[in-house]
């Protein structure tokens, strides 16, 4: 079932997104300049879809109790801007504005520290299990309201986690179709 809204941007935050506060993040340093986008892929337990579990980890209330896996987690403290579950539905953690906790150690076109200017995206999928057609149809809408918003951020500036981060990070992953999104990309109109 596809979830279906308008999407603006106000204040730094997505209409139509369920909001959920997240407490991982900070400032992005002073006049800092919005102009990438970091797409990842992410599940709680690993492989398993449809549970609450990612949300609650960005907010920092997950039971770390009820799965062996978390407690392989606990101690770290992540947030993304956006996420996009399984179904097309987009929560948002973490205002444009501020610094979510996304990237870690990695580094872009010479720059360090890709929290400081990018915006983080999840989909809720794994490397190796596609995602849905509904992911990237909302991911391209999402994708275009934030050039638009932000007008630094190009199309060769949209990138994955692995880009970023080599040898460390792996998503996205082969699972994740660049050409599809791209294609929808192009008949939006995000052509810069």
């Amino acid at each position: 079932m596809k979830t279906t809204y308008s999407l603006a941007v106000i204040d730094h935050l997505f209409t139509g997104a369920r909001y959920l506060p997240s407490p991982h993040c900070d400032m992005r340093p002073e006049n800092m300049l919005v102009d990438m986008i970091v797409i990842h892929g992410i599940s709680l337990p690993p492989g398993q879809f449809g549970s609450k579990s990612i949300e609650q980890f960005f907010c920092g209330e997950l039971d770390y109790s009820q799965h062996s896996y978390f407690a392989t987690i606990e101690t770290l403290r992540v947030s993304p801007h956006l996420l996009i579950d399984r179904l097309g539905e987009v929560f948002q953690f973490v205002p444009f504005s501020k610094r979510a906790w996304h990237a870690g150690k990695s580094f872009f076109n010479g720059r360090k520290e890709c929290n400081d200017f990018s915006i983080g995206i999840e989909l809720e999928g794994t490397d190796d299990v596609p995602y849905e057609k509904n992911q990237y149809e909302q991911l391209a809408s999402v994708i275009t309201i934030l050039m638009k918003t932000y007008p630094s951020i190009k199309r060769e500036h949209i990138v994955g986690h692995a880009d970023i981060a080599p040898g460390r990070k792996t998503d996205p992953g082969p699972s994740f179709d660049w050409a599809y999104l791209n294609s929808l990309l192009d008949v939006k109109g995000s052509y810069s």
